[in-house]
């Protein structure tokens, strides 16, 4: 971990510099948090360029499908943050592990015609692709790698036995919901309820927070978004879907839902982030006290 973070200080040293010498401090400190953002979501970022050269070069007669060519490409990537230090083999592992519970879910999701994938592949599991559940590492990663780059804090944070029954309730619930009710809005209450006074700390050039529900809903807006990268491009696609359609605007309830699921799978390795009491930010931080992002 230590060579991860070296690495990373070096990288977003550079970044900074670069923006200091040529913004005002708040627009710096803004270009920063964006650059930092893309930084801890590089993995998803290559995943999704993947997608879309993909869809516009393969060419059906070649000898490998485009959906065995994602997956190798996504195989390759997660070595290459290995080697390179991107990632450290602890945070690896519990990415996989939700890339394990992810692919089993889109296993009985596509059993239940929630969602299909038009091509095929070599790589599959019960008709899923499996570079499929590198869309679930990619979020694993993000996650990782975001409470890396920004130094962050969970503060207060709720009971971990708390969290992770709600976590639990969360990933059930998708399975559930097809046999007797959908419990997804009362597992939405309870994340309000119990993270009501949780903030996320996180470091620019100065200290920043922001509720955690209200960052955990604007990170499912990007991954709704990015989402209907995938089927504009036919990667996979909805029961009903047309080419153009938008995904429903009730899927950002999902990944809402799906990343406290992720969450509290990360924080297996993530446990000195959390805060159980009140947490201030050190005094030296460099921008005074800290304010609302």
């Amino acid at each position: 971990m230590q060579g991860t973070d070296r690495g990373t200080a070096w990288l977003e040293r550079r970044m900074g510099d670069w923006a200091r010498r040529r913004l005002p401090p708040a627009a710096a400190e803004f270009a920063m948090f964006v650059l930092k953002q893309g930084w801890a979501a590089l993995f998803g970022g290559l995943f999704l360029a993947a997608i879309v050269v993909t869809r516009l070069t393969w060419q059906a007669d070649w000898p490998v499908t485009r959906y065995d060519g994602l997956f190798v490409f996504a195989l390759a990537t997660q070595a290459a943050f290995l080697a390179l230090r991107l990632e450290s083999w602890a945070e690896a592992k519990v990415i996989a592990l939700f890339h394990v519970t992810g692919t089993a879910m889109e296993v009985f999701k596509l059993r239940m015609g929630s969602w299909d994938y038009p091509d095929h592949g070599v790589f599959e599991i019960g008709g899923v692709p499996l570079f499929s559940g590198f869309m679930y590492a990619a979020v694993g990663s993000y996650i990782a790698r975001v409470i890396r780059v920004h130094d962050m804090r969970f503060s207060p944070y709720p009971p971990l036995w708390a969290a992770f029954a709600l976590a639990g309730a969360i990933y059930l619930n998708f399975f559930w919901h097809h046999f007797g009710p959908d419990l997804r809005y009362a597992l939405m209450a309870g994340t309000l309820v119990l993270f009501a006074r949780t903030r996320v700390w996180f470091r620019v050039s100065g200290w920043h927070w922001m509720p955690m529900p209200l960052a955990a809903l604007l990170a499912a807006l990007a991954l709704w978004i990015a989402e209907n990268v995938g089927t504009f491009t036919r990667t996979w696609v909805y029961a009903g879907q047309g080419a153009l359609d938008l995904v429903s605007l009730g899927k950002l309830g999902s990944w809402y839902l799906l990343l406290w699921v992720a969450f509290g799978t990360v924080t297996l390795v993530s446990r000195g982030a959390l805060v159980r009491g009140a947490w201030t930010p050190p005094a030296r931080s460099g921008t005074g006290a800290a304010r609302a992002a």
